[in-house]
């Protein structure tokens, strides 16, 4: 990674086109330029993506189905209970429970997670419940905000439930939610701090909640700003400013890496805040903070996309990452991190156009979240991917987690994450299998993509349009992605499509024409970090092929050769499992999707030197 942008590569920049190998830090007006190059990048609906039947589509479908069997007496019951109301039903217990450690939480995450799923399917249970659970916390609040009395985490529960109440009137045209909210801010704000503070997570058992020891109030910036958007509220726009967390965006701004150290999840979290205030206030160096922070973070990033060992970020050439391979289970804070790491990239994506930051999220996708294992109705949820040396898919240890909250609307999210839309047409961004409507002008157009992608290379993309129709398809074409080819009804493009940005395929289109665009899938190597350089992932694509312990003949060799490692093959009569091997001695890699209760391993160790 270099430490500085250079000027010549601006109009790359400008088209999402800078050479693959890391996010370059970008310096003060360099990065300003390239935000405001032209307007942001429109998000399409969620009814607007309709996934075809695949993982995705099974994920967000299990989620649904979760959310919406929750009972919702036991979901009211911390807020009734602290309230002094009757509390019929059960106290879910775990960290959700009444006086436990997070006290009603994701309460708000899951209404938001009701909300986009009927905002995707149109389910009138699902909007009923929303409403039902709006109603039902709208009667437990009081003037004096007894809820908020001696929580750990005031600002944390407050923006979960400010989300989960504009979601609820946006999505699920909930009328009620909007009253509800201007009172929850009238008797949360009290037991807010003064502005946004760190978080000391060396707090001990019963020290004063009021200093805020655990809360994460930097992150609440975000919520606030959409807030105000919908409701014109200037309270939330005050409270927005408040807690921009400057002493964190200030110095990223500036080009320092100030992430050692810091639990990580949450402050990918709070440069979501940083890049809304940017589309909120025009402000360049919020801006400039959310484009450092990722650059920063990429930098320290695992093969698979996650992040943040032991939920905290390292110190940059440390090693610590490829140390933490030894014996921390703890790699990546899983279903929370992807949903940040999702936000941020789709607001990077949206201002910058630059589509290195849809290669990252899409191996967020597939190498984290979607192969996490499904929420449990007693609570048991999954936390944390593990790269160590031998490691296992499990739950957290306490029920109900904030993961439990965010793998919901995270697995909602990917339909609002696939495609983007401007005036002049059409951006691709995650090969799935799917239909996709949007209006170009006054005219209802629509994509259709059918794909084994990223096991298989080809996609094919068919549009439908009424008449004939002029605009851009622009497809992403991954930094990884060498010798990419498109044809258009057949016919082979003459195109060169560069990896690392979009490719504009713009053109007068008919109902029917169909694009078929190849991105090959090269099998190379990935360091776990500098220090560390024999420590490696073997790749296919966007996939990080884990190595199976249990389908691994005990005899077999521990280091492999680079040469045997990346020469890996399709097993036989399978597109999801790989073998590599050397002196008739074989191993069985998989992508972390395919890998169900097996131990394995994401990082190989390789005896040739570097």
């Amino acid at each position: 990674m270099t430490s500085k942008f250079n000027p010549a590569r601006r109009d790359l920049l400008k088209y999402g086109a800078l050479a693959a190998g890391g996010f370059a830090l970008c310096r003060g007006a360099h990065a300003a330029a390239a935000a405001r190059t032209a307007p942001p990048l429109s998000e399409l609906g969620y009814a607007q993506v309709q996934l075809a039947p695949g993982p995705l589509d099974s994920q967000a479908r299990e989620n649904h189905r979760f959310v919406l069997d929750l009972n919702e007496d036991a979901l009211l019951y911390p807020f009734r209970k602290r309230a002094g109301l009757a509390a019929p039903g059960h106290d879910l217990g775990g960290w959700y429970g009444t006086y436990e450690f997070a006290p009603g939480a994701t309460f708000g995450q899951w209404m938001c997670a009701l909300a986009r799923y009927h905002a995707i399917t149109g389910d009138s249970a699902t909007r009923d419940k929303v409403a039902r659970l709006v109603r039902g916390y709208a009667a437990t609040i009081d003037a004096r905000g007894k809820f908020f009395q001696n929580n750990r985490f005031p600002a944390y529960t407050y923006d979960k439930l400010v989300g989960g109440l504009v979601d609820a009137q946006r999505l699920a045209n909930d009328n009620a939610a909007l009253a509800t909210l201007r009172h929850t801010t009238q008797v949360a704000e009290p037991y807010l701090p003064p502005h946004a503070m760190p978080r000391n997570e060396h707090a001990q058992p019963g020290e004063d909640f009021s200093q805020h020891a655990w809360d994460e109030s930097y992150t609440l910036p975000e919520n606030q700003f959409l807030a105000f958007a919908l409701t014109g509220d200037a309270r939330h726009r005050v409270l927005a400013q408040r807690f921009l967390y400057d002493d964190f965006f200030l110095p990223l701004a500036r080009g320092e890496n100030v992430l050692p150290g810091k639990h990580a999840y949450s402050h990918v979290n709070a440069l979501s805040s940083a890049a809304q205030a940017y589309l909120s206030l025009g402000t360049r160096s919020y801006f400039d903070a959310a484009q450092q922070g990722f650059a920063m973070i990429d930098a320290q990033s695992f093969a698979t996309g996650g992040w943040g060992p032991d939920e905290h970020f390292i110190e940059p050439g440390s090693g610590a990452l490829g140390a933490s391979l030894a014996e921390q289970h703890k790699s990546f804070e899983t279903p929370c991190g992807a949903y940040a790491h999702f936000k941020l990239t789709r607001y990077l994506l949206r201002i910058t156009r630059d589509s290195r930051y849809g290669d990252s999220m899409e191996r967020v996708l597939y190498n984290t979240v979607l192969g996490a294992l499904p929420v449990q109705a007693d609570g048991r949820a999954f936390y944390y991917s593990d790269y160590s040396r031998r490691a296992q898919k499990g739950f957290h240890p306490d029920r109900w987690p904030c993961c439990s909250g965010t793998l919901p609307m995270v697995a909602a999210d990917y339909r609002i994450s696939m495609c983007f839309a401007d005036a002049q047409g059409i951006y691709v961004n995650l090969y799935v299998p799917a239909q996709v409507s949007w209006r170009q002008g006054t005219a209802a157009c629509q994509l259709s993509i059918s794909t084994d992608y990223p096991y298989a290379s080809a996609i094919a993309l068919t549009v439908h349009t009424p008449g004939t129709q002029t605009f851009s398809v622009n497809l992403r074409i991954p930094a990884w992605a060498q010798g990419a080819s498109v044809s258009i009804n057949g016919k082979r493009s003459a195109q060169t499509l560069e990896p690392g940005t979009f490719a504009v395929i713009r053109r007068e289109w008919r109902s029917g024409d169909r694009i078929e665009l190849d991105l090959p899938l090269p099998l190379r190597l990935q360091p776990v970090d500098a220090e560390h350089p024999n420590t490696v992932a073997l790749l296919a694509g966007p996939l990080v092929l884990m190595r199976v312990l249990d389908e691994t003949p005990p005899s077999a060799a521990t280091s492999l050769t680079r040469a045997a490692l990346s020469s890996a093959t399709r097993k036989s009569g399978s597109a999801h499992e790989w073998h590599a091997g050397q002196d008739a001695q074989t191993i069985a890699l998989r992508p972390f999707i395919d890998i169900q209760q097996q131990t394995y391993t994401a990082y190989q160790d390789v005896s040739a030197p570097a």
